[in-house]
């Protein structure tokens, strides 16, 4: 059975690869045109599941 991909599937698929790269979601946000980060962060929150853990080391580093 032959593979269909539509549009959404291609913009889903360039949102999570930049988000796994460490891109800022502000700039995946407007390169998908979303009119806000929310909406963004809502929908591929799950591509960064290490983001509290990222976080709390940046903090870490930075106070010492």
């Amino acid at each position: 059975m032959p593979s269909t991909f539509r549009f959404h599937d291609l913009r889903h698929t360039c949102a999570t690869l930049l988000l796994s790269k460490n891109i800022n979601p502000k700039i995946v946000q407007e390169m998908l045109g979303y009119a806000n980060i929310s909406q963004t962060m809502d929908t591929y929150s799950h591509v960064l599941p290490n983001m509290q853990d990222e976080a709390a080391i940046a903090m870490e580093n930075a106070l010492y």
